[in-house]
C-alpha cells in the first residue's frame, strides 16, 4: 500500500472516530431522572430522620443523610386531593376551583382537575420523558381526569382516595387496581407490588430519562400490614402503624437499591414528602406541632420533606428557609433544562438556588392555604388563621411553633397586614367548584358546632374537622 492510500485511510478512520463520538456526546441524554416519592397521611415526626424514637425508617433515613432535609416545607392543602392538585400543577389549586376532597364526577358536581390546566406529566412527556404514575391517583374520574389523559404514558394505580392493601374480592372503576384502565389482578401487599412495577420501570428507562410520581396509599387508612410486620412489632403501641410504616421504608430502600445498582442514583432528583399533616385515624404523631390533617395549624400542612440529587445538590444538610410541595414542578424542570411557559402560571420557585447558596433569601415570603371556610396566611415567621364566623388567631412560629399564643389583640399592625395580604390573595383565586362530599355536607353543621367551641383553644377539639 502506497502512502497516499495510508494517508487517506488514516484520514477517513479519523473522521469516523470523530463521527462517532459526536454522535455519542449528542444522543447522551445528561438531564436527570425526577421521582417525587408522595406518602399519605404521615405524622410530621414519624420517621427516624424527623426524630421518631418509636418508628424505624433506616431507608428514608439513608436518603436523608445524603439529601437535603427541608424544616420549613410546606404543602398547600391540609388534605390529600387538593395537596396533590397543588403539587402536580406547581400552582394554587385554588386559581382552577380545587380546593376540597371528595373527587367525582360531573354527574355527582365534584370534579377533577381543570380541563386546561398543565400538569408537570404534560411537560415532562412533552420533552421527551418517559412518564408514570403508580398508586394513589384521586384527582378525578372523569375520562379527561384520568391519567393518561393528564401527561402519563402509563398509570399503575387506582383512582379512589383509598383502597385495601390486600387484592379485593369485588372491585370498581375507582378502587381496582389498574395498568392504563385495564384491571391488575395481585397476590401480596399492595405497596410491594407498587414498588414491584416502579422498579421494573427504572430498568426498562435506559435510553431516556424518565419522571415517576410514586404515590404510595401508606400510611393512610384502612390499617393494614403484613402478617410477619405485624409479628415484628407485636408489643407496640402503634402496631398496625409501625407495621405499615416499616414495610414503606423497605420499599423505598428497595428503590433506592435499584436506582444505585442502575447507575441512576447520583443523576435522579427526587423529592420525599407526605401529602399533609398526619391524620386522627391512623395513630400519627405530629410532634410539637399543634392541628393534624384537615385543619390550618402547622400540624396539617407542614411535613417531612427531602430533596436528593448527588450529582447537583450536597447532601448531607437540613435547610431552614420556606418551602412548598409546589416548588416540586418549577424546580423539576429548571433541573431537566426545560423553559417555563408563563401560562403555566407556576407559583412555585426554582429551590436549586437557594441549596447553592446563590440566592440567600427564603424561596418564599408568603404561602397561603384555603379550604372550604377555613384559611390561613404565612408571611415570615406570622401567620394568621381564619374560620369564616368565627375568628381569627395570629401566631409568631419562630417563638411559638406550638401555636399556643394567640397575638390578635396585641400586635394589631402585623394582624392587619396579614389579612390584607389574604384579601389579595384570594381576588386572584376563583370560587371553589364543588364543597365537600356529601358526607361533608351533612355533617358540615356539627363540625362547624365544634369548631366555633375547640378551634382556637384546643387541638383535641380539631380531630373531628381533621377527618376530612
Amino acid at each position: 500500500m502506497n502512502i497516499k492510500k495510508i494517508l487517506l485511510l488514516s484520514v477517513f478512520v479519523t473522521f469516523i472516530s470523530c463521527f462517532s463520538y459526536k454522535k455519542h456526546e449528542l444522543n447522551e441524554d445528561t438531564r436527570p431522572n425526577v421521582i417525587v416519592i408522595l406518602i399519605d397521611d404521615a405524622g410530621y415526626v414519624d420517621f427516624g430522620f424527623m426524630g421518631s424514637k418509636d418508628l424505624e425508617t433506616p431507608n428514608i433515613d439513608r436518603l436523608s443523610k445524603s439529601g437535603v432535609v427541608l424544616t420549613d416545607a410546606h404543602v398547600s392543602s391540609t388534605v390529600c386531593a387538593p395537596s396533590r392538585a397543588g403539587l402536580i400543577t406547581g400552582k394554587y389549586q385554588q386559581r382552577f376551583g380545587f380546593e376540597a376532597n371528595g373527587t367525582g364526577s360531573k354527574e355527582s358536581g365534584e370534579l377533577g382537575l381543570d380541563n386546561n390546566v398543565i400538569t408537570i406529566a404534560n411537560v415532562f412527556k412533552q420533552h421527551d420523558y418517559k412518564t408514570i404514575a403508580l398508586g394513589k391517583w384521586h384527582l378525578g374520574y372523569n375520562k379527561e381526569d384520568h391519567p393518561n389523559n393528564r401527561g402519563f404514558d402509563e398509570f399503575y394505580g387506582f383512582l379512589t382516595g383509598s383502597r385495601s392493601y390486600f387484592p379485593l374480592e369485588k372491585v370498581s372503576a375507582k378502587n381496582m387496581l389498574q395498568q392504563n384502565g385495564k384491571r391488575v389482578e395481585f397476590k401480596g401487599y399492595l405497596t410491594d407490588v407498587l414498588t414491584d412495577r416502579a422498579l421494573s420501570f427504572v430498568e426498562e428507562n435506559n435510553e431516556s430519562p424518565f419522571f415517576m410520581y410514586l404515590a404510595y396509599n401508606a400510611v393512610h387508612t384502612p390499617m393494614h400490614a403484613k402478617k410477619e410486620h405485624l409479628e415484628k412489632y407485636s408489643n407496640h403501641p402503634r402496631q398496625k402503624l409501625a407495621a405499615m410504616t416499616w414495610s414503606l421504608d423497605e420499599n423505598i430502600g428497595r428503590l433506592i437499591n435499584k436506582l444505585e445498582s442502575s447507575g441512576k442514583l447520583n443523576n435522579t432528583l427526587i423529592f420525599f414528602l407526605s401529602d399533609n399533616g398526619g391524620a386522627t385515624t391512623n395513630q400519627s404523631t405530629n410532634g410539637a406541632l399543634k392541628g393534624f390533617k384537615g385543619n390550618q395549624f402547622e400540624g396539617g400542612h407542614r411535613v417531612p420533606f427531602i430533596v436528593h440529587w448527588p450529582k447537583s445538590i450536597k447532601g448531607g444538610r437540613t435547610y431552614d428557609g420556606l418551602t412548598s410541595s409546589l416548588d416540586i414542578f418549577k424546580t423539576s424542570i429548571v433541573a431537566a433544562r426545560i423553559k417555563e411557559d408563563e401560562s403555566w402560571q407556576l407559583d412555585g420557585v426554582d429551590l436549586l438556588p437557594f441549596f447553592s447558596g446563590e440566592k440567600q433569601t427564603a424561596p418564599h415570603e408568603k404561602l397561603f392555604w384555603r379550604k372550604i371556610g377555613n384559611s390561613a396566611v404565612r408571611i415570615g415567621n406570622n401567620k394568621l388563621i381564619s374560620l369564616r364566623g368565627y375568628g381569627n388567631v395570629l401566631y409568631d412560629l419562630k417563638e411559638d411553633i406550638g401555636e399556643s399564643n394567640d397575638l390578635s389583640k396585641t400586635d394589631f399592625q402585623t394582624y392587619n397586614r396579614l389579612l390584607q395580604e389574604y384579601k389579595n390573595w384570594e381576588i386572584e383565586m376563583i370560587e371553589p367548584l364543588w364543597e365537600e362530599g356529601s358526607y361533608w355536607k351533612q355533617r358540615n353543621h356539627e363540625i362547624h358546632k365544634n369548631l366555633m367551641n375547640n378551634l382556637f383553644r384546643d387541638v383535641e377539639g380539631m380531630k373531628a374537622f381533621s377527618k376530612n
